[in-house]
């Protein structure tokens, strides 16, 4: 995880946006079943009536709510509220056509910390007021009316006859006996709830907005548009940060995509042989492709549902809090029975995880195996075989993502299943509380929302713990191949303007040992590469041939000893200037998708078509370039598969030779020619690559003959050193060499002009 997070080290703006992004789409989220609730519960259950304390209300009412107000309550509603003459006066209410002509109080107050007080200062006043004005006389006991008189006064019998189809409200208004009342339903008060108390004292506002003429219908429309066109802003401002956060999101990830594929190729660049050996090429293959994939996949996610989700589940449990802290023991319930479920999945599938980025390595090398050895295998007839080698690669790394998925596939369905048992859970308790008046239907369906909300942020935790264990692993590789230390690197003093200039090699009591090798490969090695001249190298199969050649432009560095070029250690030069002044021919010709002049130039970007056309005539390539329709224009197709392997190897010379180096090393370069091509060839380097040091690596002797210096390695160290009359003198391992290649009269012919068997 750490890794991944380090990736987005520099999109720190980039990400810091989409963070802000990330909050506002939230709190929109977190707005909107609020919304849906004040729809619910005051839009319809409440006629659009959102406050205790109402807009306007008649003069009579007020004298009627001040009569259960305390001292304190009356000095909050007198400095918010003041009269006027008639609610036409007024345009806070959609007014039918007749509307009362009394008097009304108009409401003042608008701040909302004023407005909560001034509900809260009349809640309990409009609540006792409608109690009262529900309660009629004339079903009640003598005893229960007199209970609203003065402590210590009698109701008398024509009191009681004067109040005779009156209701309470109507008795404590002559009387004066107000708080007298309240305090005796103070009981009944107790019992309420803060819910049932606020809705009585929204009725009593809808009755009086009724009786001043108020449209409650449209009072109620507006309230229900109001609101709907709130949730559609905030849904369409939930849209733009949703694509907007998507659209980051995935530029990042490609960001991340691209630094790290151009990171991996630039370390895979500068490494040496010896790191090669240590990093298959399929495995290198599968790090720069699938495995960055997968880290630019999750990251991608990770900034979309990862970040997202902690912002949701915090916010939810904070409004869930607002809205019922009775029922938060569910959500505890489910959180809990979601984290034991993610845990014990994550501590199953995650070995999974790592062993099937292994075995798709596996499948690459065998397929890669395959692919390329497709000639070898159709030739020894191993068809079956092969599919049978990769049906079983196949079959296994498939048996391990069968598992990791089925595993990770419970996931889900056990999530809706929490998820169906927690909405069932909640509106089963919720109805004994709708029951009981202490919440209402809207509230509930908040409840339920936030609930949902809340385990759905833990569902995308669990969406991205889903993919996180395999970017894991595949950041780990990639970061294996990043943090790699290249063995050969140039020298931190090393001189970027020294550059070779003669081309005399020397090899100074070289020896080399692979890494972790029990023992030297070459041991010893000791001679000189005069400018102008050939130097070449023969020995058995295994003898250190091309690993000698291959100290030269440094793609392994000496275990001990010294190669110089022109008296200057090869470490001494920055890698680009020693490379630049040698023209190496492999093994096995490497030719790149294009054309001709393209791999000729490969290079020598600059160089002329000239320049071309005459390496070209060099390496004996002329004849069959102009053969083809297009000539130096003809397409070469990937790995150079549509030309022969004497023409590859031609090609590979004369791009070597395009370049005009100080140093051609021909590492076993003329296998694929025949005796006459190869003669000719060898006429030509001679005649027109004068000024350069000649290195021919080879197993013909026909080839080197004519060297101007032979070394002979038996077992990595130099058996012999001479030119071809010399060795076959007195070198056994060169005169063995010779022998086998020779027909018998051709090595007594040799042998003669050698001047006879010296002493070995």
């Amino acid at each position: 995880m750490g890794k991944l997070i380090k990736y987005l080290g520099r999109y720190k703006l980039q990400c810091l946006l989409v963070l802000v992004l990330l909050v506002v789409q939230a709190l929109c989220d977190l707005a909107l079943p609020d919304y849906t609730a004040d729809i619910m519960d005051t839009g319809i259950m409440q006629k659009g009536v959102d406050r205790v304390s109402p807009k306007v209300i008649s003069e009579s009412s007020m004298n009627d709510i001040m009569l259960f107000a305390k001292d304190e309550e009356k000095a909050v509603i007198d400095r918010s509220y003041e009269l006027i003459d008639s609610i036409s006066d007024t345009d806070t209410l959609p007014l039918k056509s007749k509307t009362s002509s009394e008097k009304v109080y108009k409401r003042t107050a608008d701040d909302k910390d004023k407005l909560d007080e001034l509900d809260k200062a009349m809640q309990t006043p409009i609540a006792v007021c409608a109690m009262a004005k529900q309660m009629d006389l004339d079903e009640m006991k003598q005893g229960d009316a007199a209970q609203g008189a003065p402590q210590g006064q009698q109701m008398s019998p024509e009191m009681l006859e004067k109040l005779k189809g009156k209701t309470m409200l109507d008795m404590l208004k002559m009387s004066g006996s107000g708080i007298s009342f309240r305090e005796s339903m103070s009981e009944k008060l107790k019992d309420m709830s803060d819910m049932s108390m606020s809705q009585s004292a929204k009725a009593f506002v809808q009755q009086e907005y009724e009786a001043l003429g108020v449209d409650l219908n449209k009072l109620e429309k507006n309230y229900l548009w109001t609101a709907g066109l709130k949730m559609l802003g905030m849904a369409g401002l939930i849209m733009l940060c949703t694509i907007a956060v998507g659209f980051l999101a995935a530029r990042i990830g490609a960001g991340i995509g691209l630094d790290l594929r151009v990171g991996v190729f630039k370390k895979v660049i500068s490494f040496s042989n010896q790191e090669m050996d240590s990093f298959s090429t399929s495995s290198l293959i599968t790090r720069s492709t699938n495995d960055i994939q997968q880290i630019q996949i999750v990251l991608t996610i990770m900034l979309r549902m990862c970040m997202y989700a902690p912002i949701l589940g915090i916010g939810g449990m904070m409004r869930v809090l607002d809205t019922n802290t009775s029922m938060m023991w569910i959500i505890g319930v489910a959180v809990l029975a979601v984290s034991l479920l993610i845990g014990v999945l994550m501590v199953i599938a995650m070995p999974k995880f790592k062993i099937m980025q292994k075995k798709v390595d596996r499948l690459n090398l065998v397929t890669r195996e395959i692919l390329t050895g497709l000639p070898v295998i159709r030739a020894f007839s191993r068809e079956k075989h092969e599919e049978k080698r990769f049906d079983e690669t196949n079959t296994d790394l498939t048996k391990t993502m069968l598992f990791t998925h089925r595993t990770m596939s419970f996931m889900f369905p056990s999530m809706t299943l929490v998820m169906n048992g927690v909405s069932i859970l909640i509106v089963w308790i919720a109805s004994k509380q709708i029951d009981m008046g202490k919440l209402q239907v809207g509230s509930m369906t908040a409840f339920i929302t936030y609930a949902m909300m809340i385990i759905m942020s833990f569902l995308m935790l669990t969406m991205i713990s889903v993919f996180l264990p395999r970017a894991a692993v595949a950041a780990e590789r990639v970061d294996e191949v990043l943090t790699s230390k290249a063995t050969v690197t140039d020298k931190p003093d090393a001189d970027k303007d020294r550059k070779i200039t003669q081309g005399t090699v020397r090899f100074d009591h070289v020896n080399f040992r692979y890494n972790n090798a029990d023992a030297d490969v070459l041991e010893d090695i000791d001679f000189t590469a005069q400018k102008g001249k050939t130097t070449a190298i023969i020995g058995s199969t295994g003898s250190g041939k091309s690993t000698l050649v291959h100290l030269i432009p440094r793609f392994y560095d000496v275990t001990s000893g010294s190669i110089t070029i022109d008296g200057v250690d090869v470490r001494d030069y920055t890698q680009h200037n020693l490379r630049e002044a040698i023209g190496f021919v492999p093994q096995k010709g490497v030719l790149f998708s294009g054309d001709i002049d393209s791999n000729l130039a490969f290079g020598c970007p600059d160089a002329s078509h000239e320049q071309l056309e005459k390496a070209a005539q060099i390496a004996q390539a002329t004849e069959f370039i102009t053969a083809k329709p297009e000539g130096y224009k003809s397409e070469i197709a990937q790995g150079g598969n549509n030309v022969s392997g004497g023409q590859k190897q031609r090609l590979s010379i004369a791009r070597a030779i395009a370049k005009k180096p100080k140093i051609l090393i021909f590492d076993d370069s003329f296998s694929a020619l025949d005796f006459k091509t190869d003669v000719a060839l060898r006429k030509a380097l001679g005649e027109n690559v004068k000024d350069s040091t000649i290195i021919i690596v080879a197993q013909r002797i026909v080839t080197i003959m004519n060297a101007d210096e032979i070394i002979v390695l038996d077992e990595g160290r130099v058996a012999g050193k001479g030119t071809h009359l010399e060795l076959l003198k007195n070198c056994e391992v060169y005169d063995q060499i010779v022998r086998s290649q020779l027909s018998e009269s051709e090595y007594n012919k040799q042998l003669a002009l050698a001047g006879g068997k010296g002493e070995n």
